[in-house]
């Protein structure tokens, strides 16, 4: 399986990036940012991509690597988590330092909602982000996701409490 943009290939990881995965996802802003923990070891990437060909097969979650097609360089993970009883997915990325600002995440995003939509029929997408992770929520109103409301000291973070935003789509938003 694999989704296209302007400038990104959406594909399943293999293995072989589990080096990539850790030296990019091994980043102290990223972890305070999301829930990747830090560190980040390339056993830690192994493992998380061995789950993957099972997740996706049975549908139940879509971990892609980013990667720029003029590159070939992995730029980030566009994780579409889907409750197929209840019909929604969950939107869930990040993009390596070196990639941030460029849009990158908005463009994945809109790509793996359409996706969702069109092809896996759900009714839902809704994603969310620490309070504090502006970007993050400047990417799921890109997509057109729209602001729901607040979980107070729903996330346990670093040794802190702290409020994450919701957002979501329902089908006929779009």
């Amino acid at each position: 399986m694999e989704l296209e943009t302007k400038r990104l290939t959406l594909r399943p990881y293999t293995i072989a990036d589990a080096a990539e995965v850790s030296a990019l996802a091994d980043d102290k802003e990223i972890a305070d940012r999301t829930f990747v923990p830090h560190p980040y070891t390339v056993e830690d990437a192994k493992a998380w991509i061995s789950t993957h060909e099972e997740a996706i097969q049975e549908g139940s979650a879509y971990p892609l690597a980013m990667i720029d097609k003029e590159s070939g360089k992995l730029t980030g993970t566009m994780t579409l988590r889907v409750n197929v009883k209840h019909k929604n997915g969950e939107l869930a990325y990040w993009v390596g330092q070196p990639y941030w600002g460029k849009g990158l995440a908005s463009e994945a995003a809109q790509r793996i909602t359409d996706f969702a939509f069109d092809d896996l029929g759900l009714e839902r997408i809704w994603g969310r982000a620490l309070s504090d992770n502006e970007p993050s929520q400047k990417v799921m109103k890109n997509v057109g996701l729209l602001y729901e409301g607040v979980m107070r000291h729903e996330i346990l973070h670093d040794g802190k409490f702290k409020d994450t935003y919701m957002y979501g789509m329902i089908r006929s938003d779009r």
